[in-house]
């Protein structure tokens, strides 16, 4: 379960229970969930889960 998403610098850094960092990603923070996480890098917002598995890419001018 992800409990919060920070941005540092050009990167997101994920954590769940007990602030435990689950994983990061290059790119900007463009929200989170419980279960899921979004990065936007370039023109594209990608959506990863909570273990850093790609769900899904949009084109997003």
């Amino acid at each position: 379960m992800i409990v919060t998403c920070v941005q540092r610098g050009n990167y997101v850094y994920v954590y769940g229970e007990g602030n435990r960092q689950l994983c990061s990603q290059f790119g900007t923070l463009h929200g989170y969930t419980g279960s899921t996480f979004a990065v936007k890098r370039g023109d594209y917002v990608y959506v990863y889960d909570e273990r850093n598995r790609l769900i899904s890419s949009q084109f997003s001018k």
